[in-house]
């Protein structure tokens, strides 16, 4: 009987020679052989300690049970007592492993950490196992999200569930019996050309709220707009790009594929321009154009939200009905899109450009706005209507053949 840990490298590493390499950021296994049985899993950890750990914890339950059955003694269960506040822990230790992204992880730990198991200790339950496909429904009536975060909130305890599952702690995943949630959100809406300009014109009168904004914030906060609206970019990503992805050609690196080919996107040469030239923030940073490096991404975003909520009451945009329209940084992202498919640009190079893991993404979002389509179904309508105006030919009756013959 004996496990040993050992390293499944990916491509690009440079020790992927060596399987047994600690020291990088690879996914860690586990193989070897417990009581006769041949075993090879993952230890669901990139961290070498971690593994080991976890080798360790295999070997001495095997132990156990071996030692169980040789004393004529019942078998420990096969399904390990896991309490939810363990669950909780290994399952976002997990996550973290995975290299998520920030903000992920930040709705993930407030998901699990501070609602799940505050509804779980309130409620009696001690271990994971306890917890019903019934009792999920009672933790999901508390719930006072919007619909769409409603569904998103109901799929990550679908996943942390499946998680419990593959480590053998329950049996099955009660989170699956649960009701779908129906999302239909509002269409994706941006500012048509008279709207952005609008809001760009606005910028010029914006003043900054005294100390909780630099005396240029106007103006930063005008470039950061052109930003948007012409590369595509997401508010976090446009607030923390490196000065180094604008090459001399006035191209935006926005990404690497996966095929390690870089996607850029061309910028009109004043947004470049005003880019390059931008005046220096608080705390300036030479590495970025609008970031001091300092604090997390999530709060700069936060104090660039508060700017662009006066900016938007400022410009006070209307609807036709006269109702006032909702604003937010994101539709200048959505500008970029719709702008792109209404010029007839293909939605699958849209949805490169967005970034998008699958083009149905961008098909989710934009399928209203794909020039292609609206003239497609223009056209057949037009077709329709041809053939609903063209008259019918009234079909002439035979006659028998002697009364052909006699007429």
């Amino acid at each position: 009987m004996g496990l040993f840990v050992y390293t499944r490298h990916t491509s690009d590493c440079p020790n992927k020679s060596d399987r047994f390499w600690k020291r990088c950021r690879c996914p860690k296994w586990i193989r070897g052989t417990l009581n006769g049985s041949a075993i090879r899993q993952t230890a669901d950890t990139r961290s070498w300690e971690k593994a080991e750990s976890e080798r360790r914890r295999l070997e001495d339950e095997a132990e156990r049970r071996a030692t169980a059955i040789r004393q004529g003694e019942a078998p420990r269960r096969a399904i390990e007592v896991v309490t939810i506040d363990d669950a909780v822990d290994r399952f976002l230790t997990s996550k973290r492993n995975e290299n998520l992204a920030e903000s992920t992880m930040d709705k993930l730990t407030t998901i699990f950490e501070k609602q799940f198991l505050g509804w779980a200790k309130s409620a009696g339950f001690k271990n994971i196992a306890d917890i019903t496909a019934a009792d999920l429904e009672a933790f999901r009536d508390i719930w006072t999200d919007g619909p769409l975060a409603k569904k998103k909130k109901q799929e990550r305890i679908i996943g942390f569930f499946y998680y419990c599952v593959r480590l053998g702690w329950i049996k099955s995943n009660p989170a699956v019996l649960l009701g779908r949630i129906k999302a239909d959100g509002p269409p994706t809406d941006y500012f048509p050309k008279q709207e952005f300009d609008h809001i760009v014109d606005t910028t010029y009168i914006y003043q900054p709220k005294g100390w909780k904004e630099c005396r240029n914030q106007a103006t930063r906060l005008r470039i950061l707009i052109m930003l948007m609206r012409w590369s595509g970019l997401a508010i976090r990503d446009a607030l923390t790009l490196e000065r180094h992805r604008l090459n001399d050609k006035d191209e935006l690196l926005l990404y690497r594929a996966k095929t390690g080919n870089p996607v850029y996107v061309p910028l009109p040469n004043d947004v470049a321009e005003m880019l390059r030239n931008i005046p220096p923030g608080p705390c300036p940073n030479p590495r970025y154009f609008f970031w001091s490096g300092n604090g997390s991404p999530k709060s700069v975003v936060g104090n660039w939200q508060r700017s662009f909520r006066r900016l938007f009451k400022l410009a006070n945009i209307r609807r036709d009905d006269g109702t006032p329209k909702r604003c937010h940084p994101h539709m200048f992202r959505d500008t970029f899109a719709v702008e792109m498919l209404l010029a007839g640009v293909p939605l699958e190079q849209v949805s490169i450009l967005l970034g998008h893991k699958s083009v149905k993404i961008t098909e989710k979002h934009y399928a209203p706005w794909v020039k292609a389509r609206q003239d497609q179904l223009a056209a057949n309508v037009r077709m329709a209507w041809s053939v609903l105006a063209k008259p019918k030919k009234r079909a002439r009756k035979k006659l028998p053949r002697a009364a052909a013959k006699s007429a």
